[in-house]
């Protein structure tokens, strides 16, 4: 059906300024895609709300007429998680991105869900705080949740299910709940706030979120550490974990990506195996975390360590690392990245990054591995010739069998990307029959299958 031609449109248009209902080809092409490698796929139309009620009302036309509904917020998702391959309505939360009010005493933050990371701390720094989940894209705060991101700080600080104390979500019908409370705790009910979080627009579209947040630390030192091996710097890793190191940061970057972290950044950093790390609190707690960390990674034949306590110097480390996928697509033009994301338990951490890079040299792929090995979870950045398919069969092949090794040893397919589409085909083996119950959840909450179909979860009347 053309949406543009039907009565649906219509009933858009009665409630909804011209700027906000688009047919317009350049946006309907942005809104086809994200960051991943997946094949795009157009909606129909895009829709821009302004209020909980707009898009209250908009589901429930959508509704009606089932017709497929996909919530989007920058496009930053790496598992194809915003295409809409029924194409119907994109839901762009843009313009619904006001920080509504800091309850600094509290600890918390609403916001509507087109707030990015960004923008929320430059917000919150004027009372002295700052909100922890930093995955490295300034994303939106409705799309983090939508797929539990976390990132560089989740070993201190915890993942986004960790931070969400409150969420208004509008479901398939258009009716508007809360989830949670402003309360610390609570044993009332079934935790909606784990549902709803990480379910990927499949049961809702979340149009608010009270969020956790924290005081700025009175003193941040950052570091790089220098490494001859990926399995000295990772059992580095574990042994600062186990000697108890409140350690706020610990990423890896192996030494192909630290080649590509200068070639890019202009940074003049050792190209062995390194840890950018960072820890958090009042001065002397940290002079002790950093001389016992100085020991702990000498057991582990550390040939450098450089520590940055300057502002701007710290900036700059994290920018390198957080520019990372950038430096391979940049080095690499006219090829297409493909991010894995796998997470296992931390004893089995170095195993996995051994393995990873056995089989990246196998298959002859140009890649590099980095993670936040903190909590076990790591990617490799791989370029791939969309055109050649031998290339591409070999890089879904390298994802196979990471995600395989990962699945034995009782890890997950993915830490922090999300299903969408690309991890559905794992979905049963790591779930078994739990995965009926996500399958029955999904059908008593969106009974037409309008929201977001193809992704998460299979679904009975369409399939791939």
């Amino acid at each position: 059906m053309n949406l543009t031609e039907s009565n649906l449109y219509e009933e858009l248009r009665a409630f909804l300024q011209d700027h906000q209902v688009s047919t317009n080809e350049t946006q309907i092409e942005q809104h086809s895609h994200d960051e991943s490698y997946h094949k795009p796929s157009a909606p129909d139309l895009v829709v821009f709300p302004e209020s909980t009620d707009e898009v209250s009302a908009v589901v429930k036309v959508a509704n009606a007429y089932q017709t497929p509904i996909i919530p989007y917020g920058l496009g930053t998702s790496l598992e194809g998680h915003v295409i809409p391959y029924d194409r119907g309505i994109t839901i762009d939360f843009s313009q619904m991105n006001k920080v509504l009010e800091v309850r600094e005493k509290d600890f918390l933050v609403k916001v509507q869900p087109g707030v990015t990371r960004s923008q929320l701390n430059k917000e919150l720094k004027k009372y002295g705080l700052f909100f922890s989940v930093d995955p490295g894209a300034d994303a939106t705060l409705g799309g983090m949740a939508a797929t539990n991101a976390s990132g560089t700080t989740s070993v201190k600080y915890g993942v986004m299910r960790d931070q969400v104390r409150d969420a208004e979500v509008v479901l398939a019908d258009g009716e508007i709940i809360h989830t949670g409370s402003l309360a610390q705790k609570s044993s009332s009910g079934y935790n909606l706030n784990s549902l709803f979080v990480g379910s990927e627009g499949t049961l809702g579209c979340i149009t608010e979120l009270t969020l956790k947040v924290y005081g700025i630390p009175e003193h941040i030192v950052a570091a790089r550490a220098s490494f001859p091996s990926v399995n000295n710097a990772v059992e580095a890793v574990v042994s600062i974990l186990q000697a108890g190191v409140p350690i706020a940061r610990v990423e890896l970057v192996d030494e192909p990506s630290m080649k590509q972290v200068n070639l890019f950044s202009e940074t003049n950093y050792k190209e062995q195996p390194a840890l950018f790390l960072e820890f958090h609190g009042n001065e002397a707690g940290l002079n002790y975390d950093v001389e016992f960390t100085k020991e702990i990674v000498a057991d582990h034949q550390c040939e450098e360590i450089l520590f940055e306590k300057d502002n701007a110097a710290r900036n700059r480390l994290w920018e390198a690392r957080h520019n990372l996928a950038y430096a391979y697509v940049h080095g690499n033009p006219g090829k297409k990245l493909m991010v894995t994301d796998v997470c296992v338990p931390i004893s089995e951490l170095a195993g996995a990054i051994e393995h990873a890079r056995e089989k990246v040299n196998e298959l002859e792929l140009n890649g590099g591995i980095t993670g936040h090995v903190g909590d076990g979870n790591y990617h490799i950045l791989l370029m791939m010739d969309m055109d050649d398919p031998n290339e591409v069969k070999k890089a879904e092949q390298l994802n196979e069998q990471i995600v395989d090794y990962a699945l034995q040893r009782g890890g997950t397919c993915t830490g922090e990307h999300g299903v969408g589409i690309g991890k559905m085909k794992y979905q049963q083996r790591e779930h078994g029959e739990a995965l009926r119950v996500m399958e029955k959840i999904k059908a008593a909450l969106d009974e037409k299958e309008i929201l977001n179909p193809h992704k998460l979860v299979h679904q009975k009347k369409r399939g791939l």
